[in-house]
């Protein structure tokens, strides 16, 4: 039998509450520099929540004309700059090589997709009383227009969708792209996902479910309140290692395992069983050993219940051995981006594996006995890493899980 093909991770690009560039996201979080503030794309004396994770100083005219802010949502330019990002870091030339993008899938994720769009749908009906909404409402707000937009961008004329599974998305995202060039059916791919859903609607909507924090986010620390909602893009530029070996790419990391499952349980309560089964299953098709892992990008939400199912989960896979691993939530600084926060992730993930450094979990206070583990509080901690995990559990019982090794 043939070897798997190996995937490579060429390039990446993001946008976030931390920065604009993966330069400045990385630098807020070496520095252990979280990006949560008040709110202000949602009059403050509106909502109860007053924090939120956003992208400051963002302005859209800088970056697209007025043509294309006709047919782009927020989390679509977010989608876009990332995607920009991303494919001028690993270099490869879609123009140039018309062959490539045949070959390449744009696999974009998002939880909720054009928010903003549908807000300003319903504002415009309901409390404005026009008896239209604009022409482009629909290619605004569909939750696959940032997929189609970059495929649209970059020429790519392979499979192209969207993946919507919760706060799971883009992680289902950039699997299902590591398992399409393993397997032959793709040569490259752009993944991750997109998110912009800070309204009055969501906000609000969000409090109703008694699972947001007042203050900051607080990861697996005494005293945590809950998640704070954030914004952004992250997207990864896979292909095949002995390609990007061929053509002289910065490889960054290799992809190496992915785990997926589902809890069958409860739509808002997680389960520790489904999600040790996704890791389980992400060490499995990587060929790691548990011991080779070092580092774990959690899903790590702030909230009570989230945060002491995931260290049950990772004691079940990883025994006594669950004490040396560093388990650190970056959610605590770019806040909880629903279907694009394990794109975040990720891209956290792929620098710390390439500088060997652990960004900390942040706005620490002190341990939580049920969350015992190595959480790397406050201060980033210096670490040759083998192997890394980033864990998504999503609302659902949907679970996915990356696996990332040095090569």
């Amino acid at each position: 039998m043939a070897e798997p093909i190996r995937v490579a991770v060429t390039g990446i690009g993001s946008i976030s509450a931390l920065g604009h560039n993966v330069g400045e996201i990385w630098s807020a979080l070496e520095a252990g520099r979280s990006g949560i503030g008040t709110i202000t794309q949602v009059p403050a004396d509106q909502v109860n929540i007053k924090i939120a994770a956003e992208v400051k100083n963002y302005d859209e005219t800088k970056h697209f004309d007025d043509r294309e802010l006709l047919v782009f949502d927020r989390f679509t330019q977010f989608a876009l700059l990332s995607a920009k990002e991303a494919v001028a870091d690993s270099g490869l030339d879609f123009k140039k090589d018309a062959a490539l993008g045949l070959e390449t899938a744009s696999i974009i994720a998002s939880g909720i997709g054009g928010w903003s769009t549908i807000d300003q749908a319903f504002y415009s009906l309901h409390k404005l009383g026009k008896p239209r909404t604009h022409p482009l409402t629909i290619p605004r707000m569909m939750i696959s227009a940032a997929a189609s937009q970059i495929s649209m961008k970059f020429g790519l004329k392979g499979p192209a969708f969207c993946v919507s599974s919760a706060c799971s998305s883009a992680n289902h995202a950039i699997g299902e792209a590591f398992w399409m060039i393993r397997t032959g059916r793709a040569r490259a791919a752009l993944a991750g996902g997109a998110e912009a859903e800070l309204s009055l609607t969501s906000q609000r909507s969000w409090e109703s479910l008694r699972v947001m924090a007042s203050d900051t986010c607080r990861p697996f620390s005494k005293d945590r309140k809950g998640m704070v909602l954030g914004e952004g893009a992250g997207i990864l530029v896979l292909e095949r290692l002995d390609d990007a070996k061929k053509r002289g790419a910065n490889i960054y990391c290799e992809i190496a395992g992915y785990g997926l499952s589902a809890d069958a349980g409860d739509i808002v309560m997680p389960d520790a069983d489904g999600a040790a089964r996704a890791i389980r299953q992400a060490l499995q098709t990587s060929a790691l050993d548990p011991e080779d892992i070092d580092y774990v990008n959690a899903h790590g939400t702030g909230t009570q219940l989230n945060d002491t199912t995931e260290v049950k989960a990772l004691k079940i896979v990883f025994g006594p051995a669950a004490k040396r691993l560093m388990v650190t939530s970056t959610k605590s600084m770019h806040g909880h981006a629903l279907g694009a926060a394990s794109a975040l992730e990720a891209v956290a993930t792929v620098k710390a594996i390439q500088q060997g450094v652990v960004p900390p979990t942040a706005n620490y206070l002190g341990p939580d006995p049920e969350c015992d583990l190595d959480h790397v509080p406050n201060t980033a901690r210096k670490a040759k890493l083998r192997a890394a995990l980033s864990n998504s559990l999503a609302f659902g019982g949907l679970n996915a899980v990356v696996a990332f090794k040095a090569v």
